[in-house]
Formats: C-alpha cells, structure tokens, sequence
C-alpha cells in the first residue's frame, strides 16, 4: 500500500499519548449502512503498530424506526423520504441505498428558490413534489401503527421478509449500475452479501440487534477483503445496568444527576446545552426527569424520573418503584431497579448524555458529520466542569473519506443512473474518469442551481435552455416566442378595448351624474314654478326644456351602454377566438414543461452535487465489496482518508 493520509499516523499517535487503553467503539443502528467501513479504522491502527481493541457494536437501544401517521396492514413497511407524505420519516436501523444514493431530500425551498412555481406544478400534478423531493435511491423501512420499539426488541421473524427484499432491491440496483471485464465478479460478489444476509436470518426467533451482531464480523472481512480484528457488542449490553455494573466508569455521568452535592450543577449544565435547539429542557419531560432512559425488557423505554419517594419509569405504559429513602448516587438507583425489574433493564443517555457516557471509558469513531449534536454534549461537559465536576472523558476519532476520489484505482466501469447522466454528459464511463470529473460537475451543478433561481420569466428560462442545455429546445423556444408575441400582441389589443371601455364608462359616470342634477332641477322647478300654481307660459317653456334636457341625457347614456356593451363583445371576441384559446393553451403547456425541466434539473442538480457528497461522507459500506470485491476501492479509501481528534471537553 502507498504511505497513508498523514494526519492518519498523527492522529493514531496522539491518541496513544491521551488515551492509550481505551478501545475504539464503532456503534451503528444497521450493518447495511457505513458502520462496517470503520473495519478501515481497525487497520490503520493494526498498520500503526497499535494493539488497541475495535469494538464494532449494534446500537439497538433506540427506537426502531418513526413515521406520524402511518397507517397499513402490514406492520412493516418501506418508504422513501421526500418532502410531502414522508417528511417526518425516521428510519435508522433499516435503511439501505443504492449506489450514489444518499437519503438527500430535495426540500421545496430549494425548489422554490430554483425558480420552480409549485403551486402551478401541483396544480396540474398533485402527487409531483412526492417524486421531486424524493431522496434518490434511499428506501427505509418504519413501523406502523403507534406502539414504539427499541431495536433490541424488534423480532427478526416478521421484519425480515421486507427486510431482505429492500437490501435486495437495493443491491441490484447497485449491480445494474456496473459493467465492463468484471462484472461476474461483481455479480459473485453481490450474491455473497445476498446469501450472508439470509444464512445470519437462519433463526427467526432472534431479534433484529442480535442478527445485526451476527453478520458484523463477516461484513467486516467482506468489506476490507482482508480479516479484521474486531470484537462486537450492543448498547444494551455495554449499558446493562444493575448492582454489578453500576459502579463503572460509564455511568459517572448519571451519578452527577444523582448526588445531592452535584445533582443541581448537572441539570444546569444540561438545559444549557440544549437551550435555543430543538431539544427538550428537562422540565419539558415531567417533574425530577433526568435525562436518562430506562429500556425494561417487555415493557418498552421510557425517560427516568427521580422522585424523592419513588422512581417513575415513563415507558408507553408507566412504571413506578417506591423508595424507602432518596436516590443519592447510582448504586441506590440500581439496586431499586433490579429489585422492582430485574437485572437485565439497560440505561441509556438520551443524546446529549450517551456520549459522555460511553466516551469516560471508549474512543467513539465517528464519520465526519455523523452525530450532529455532539457540540452540545462538549458544552454541556464544559459547563459541568466549570462548576467542579469535570468528566475524563476519551476524544472522538473523526474519519473524513473520499471514496468518490479514490475510485481512480479501481477498473470498474459504471453506467449512470438517470440523474447523473445529464451532469456527467456520459451515460457510461470507467471508474477514474468519473473521480477525476466528480468534483467539477459537483461544481457546475451547484452553479445551474443557483443560476436556475435568476431566470424568473418562462421566457428567460427557455432562452437559457436553448443556448445551454440542447438543440432541441431551439425549435420549442421559437415557438413559444412566436406565440408570446402574437398573444402580447392580442394582449395590447384588449389592452385597447378595455381603455376604450374606460373612457366609455368614464363619460357613462358623468352622464349618470348629469341626468341625476337634471333630473334634481327638473324636480325644483316643478316645485317652484308649476305644482299648486298657474304657471305661464314661460314656466312651461322652461319645464319642457328641463324634460328635453333629462331625455337627452337618458338617451347619451343608452348610447354609452351600447358602446360599452360593443367593445365588451368585441373584447369577448378576441378571447373567444379559437387561434388565441388554442394559443393560450399551447403557451400554457410548454410552461408546464418548463416547470417540470426546471424542477428536473434542479433535482438532478442536488443530487449530483449535495447529494453525492453525503453519500461519500457516509457511504454504504457494502457498496466496496460490490464495485471492487478485490479490496482495491476500500483500500484507496482508507489510505487518504483523514483522521483527527475531537475533544468532547
């Protein structure tokens, strides 16, 4: 192998110096996804000359997947996630992606500010955004119906059917993407992963967490292509808590909760941490909650409260313990626990927590950008900290890849998906070419997106088409201008009647208020000059001339009328004209195509870009077994990979 990424021997040195005993914890919800690329880890540190352990670990102690207001026969169910009907989906133990795929969801805002008019699309196609947004080739599997299950109690039986049938689907997808001189191989290799998947399924009686156990080692050693030394576990046996294992160092933390002289400073710490997020302060979780959970076999997890009488368990069905005396450290909570439930209940911090639990006595390996919220966790201990109560807590090793980059070594010849055609300006190519080109078309896209959300009018954005995209929007461009002209022109013609017909009404305003005034004189004079009087015959000259004067105008405003009601029609006319309705019609539909090539390239764009670098920020472990079954790819990717340390005080 070449000399590795040097910030790799740097940062596996420095972590000898800090932390030389601990072990490396490589903790996922699935194997199916990027936990079995940290098998890398494990042999850059063999590489190094380290002999410390590498735990790879199932974290089966949350919940197994969500989906508000899922409704189904089946209790399992496969969904994509997009930014309609799925919004709210989470599904981390059972989420598989094809090859480039990411669970990037193309959101509206990034449609909108492409310039894309939803509503005109949703108008005419109600179910669109569900196709638009959709995260292109992620699928993940939920629970219906609204009784939660931890990972740990997720039975394999029921589940597997779909279970198999998404990583399948998800497999030959990833195989028809391959071609060239090594495809049996390929196709060998793809059988392999298919056939582990359904020989560690052999006892359905087994539980999702322990079928995952399983298949890490031989997952491991498929993915390197070389054997790996690693042990396994799960949360819920790294988090087991009774009177024998409350006294480890991984439980520290909880005691900061618990101990009259510390408990005030660790609630603090906590809501300061997670104040102004998302994040739920302690209060938001009943009276005496820490932010700790409960997992209590057949009953389900919930959020532990610490009473001063009694221990409440907040699982979907409550619990409670009563105490003879206050909890005052976690020996005295375990011991309640296990009296009231038994020694097999596992406590688990909640997110912020988990981390500094499990990091007192563990190096986590963390993909850079996975576990988003750990900036909280380091504030929280830096505040416990400030008020005396440090934790010795063990830094995150951080793993950077680019695996897109390091398929420059690997001969595989792939033949892209639909959305990456356009992009790339190939439908096929070999594996370095599309290395040496990704990060420029990354960039171009990016650069249509952004350019995309200036071209407001139709008519910008078909000029725009015609002149970058293909030949075969010149002829639709001069069309569209040819009837934009000859509609601007009916439009100026209208435009015409109807400032005719507001100089018509204009005059029918006066006329009316005219006929009012005469009428008004009319009346006084009648008042005045003639009723109850002899009236001579000047008086009655003056009234028949009053009554011409109110005939006369009665007859303007007839006239008026006449001529509004003519330019009405005539305005109706030129609407009405079947040319001008067929070339509105027209119009309309080549601006519908427009917003469906605008929300195109616009999805193309942000998956080309955004989301391919997702997917090689965590990428699907399995995919480097399947592309080069020989290591080559994995191994590239290993030896440029980044590590650094990230501290969590």
């Amino acid at each position: 192998m070449k000399s590795a990424c040097p910030s790799r021997r740097e940062a596996l040195a420095e972590l000898d110096r800090i932390a030389p005993d601990a072990p490396l914890l490589a903790l996922g919800q699935t194997v199916f996804w990027d936990e079995p690329m940290k098998a890398g880890v494990a042999l850059a540190a063999r590489e190094e000359g380290s002999r410390r352990r590498f735990i790879a670990g199932v974290h089966d102690t949350d919940y197994f997947a969500k989906l508000p207001s899922t409704k189904g026969t089946a209790r399992y169910q496969v969904f994509p996630h997009n930014d309609t009907t799925t919004k709210g989906l989470w599904s981390a133990a059972a989420e598989f992606s094809t090859l480039f795929g990411s669970e990037t969801v193309v959101t509206r805002e990034i449609l909108q500010a492409a310039g894309v008019n939803l509503a005109k699309v949703t108008r005419r196609r109600a179910d669109a955004l569900d196709q638009a947004t959709e995260a292109w080739g992620w699928r993940g599997i939920a629970l219906t119906g609204s009784d939660p299950q931890v990972t740990a109690e997720t039975p394999l039986g029921p589940l597997f059917p779909i279970l198999h049938e998404t990583l399948r689907d998800a497999v030959m997808s990833s195989l028809e993407v391959l071609s060239g001189d090594h495809r049996d191989d390929q196709a060998a290799a793809a059988e392999r992963l298919l056939t582990l998947a359904c020989d560690a399924a052999e006892d359905r009686t087994i539980s999702l967490a322990a079928y995952y156990r399983s298949m890490l080692p031989s997952l491991l050693d498929m993915v390197a292509a070389e054997p790996v030394d690693a042990e396994t576990t799960t949360t819920s046996e790294l988090l087991r808590f009774n009177t024998a294992t409350s006294g480890r160092a991984r439980f520290e933390l909880l005691d900061l909760f618990l101990k009259p002289e510390s408990r005030l400073a660790a609630r603090e710490a906590y809501d300061g941490a997670v104040r102004g997020s998302e994040m739920y302060t302690l209060d938001r979780f009943g009276s005496w909650a820490i932010p700790f959970d409960l997992v209590v076999p057949g009953h389900g997890r919930g959020t532990l409260r610490i009473a001063p009488k009694a221990v409440i368990v907040m699982t979907p069905k409550p619990l409670f313990i009563t105490l003879k005396k206050p909890i005052s450290h976690a020996g005295d909570l375990a011991a309640a626990i296990e009296r009231k439930l038994g020694p097999e209940c596992v406590l688990v911090g909640k997110a912020l927590t988990l981390i500094g639990m499990l990091a007192r006595e563990h190096v986590f390996v963390f993909h850079e950008g996975a576990s988003s919220y750990v900036h909280r966790s380091r504030t929280m201990h830096r505040l416990l900290a400030e008020s005396q109560f440090p934790l010795d807590l063990n830094p995150i090793l951080r793993v950077r890849y680019e695996p897109w980059e390091a398929l420059r070594t690997c001969c595989a010849w792939l033949k892209l998906p639909e959305p990456f055609r356009r992009p790339f300006g190939v439908d096929e190519l070999c594996a370095p070419s599309f290395a040496a080109r990704r990060q420029e078309v990354a960039a171009d896209q990016t650069a249509l997106l952004e350019k995309l959300g200036t071209l407001k009018r139709p008519l910008d954005f078909i000029r725009f088409l015609s002149e970058s995209i293909g030949q075969s929007w010149i002829t639709l461009a001069r069309e569209y201008e040819a009837i934009h002209a000859r509609l601007e022109q009916l439009d100026r013609a209208i435009a015409a009647v109807k400032a005719e017909k507001r100089a018509i009404a204009d005059r029918l305003r006066d006329a009316k208020r005219r006929r009012v005034e005469a009428e008004v004189a009319k009346g006084e004079h009648w008042r005045a000059k003639i009723f109850e009087k002899s009236p001579d015959p000047v008086a009655l000259a003056e009234r028949e001339h009053l009554a011409d004067q109110v005939e006369g105008i009665i007859t303007q405003i007839q006239h008026l009328k006449r001529e509004w009601q003519e330019r009405q029609t005539h305005q109706e006319a030129l609407v009405a004209d079947p040319e001008v309705l067929d070339a509105h019609e027209r119009r309309r539909n080549i601006e519908f195509e427009l917003e469906l090539k605008r929300m195109r390239l616009a999805r193309q764009a942000v998956i080309t870009a955004s989301g391919l670098d997702k997917a090689g920020h965590r990428p699907s472990a399995w995919w480097f077994a399947l592309v080069c079954p020989d290591g080559t790819w994995f191994r590239e990717t290993l030896r440029t990979a980044r590590f650094y340390l990230e501290p969590l005080l």
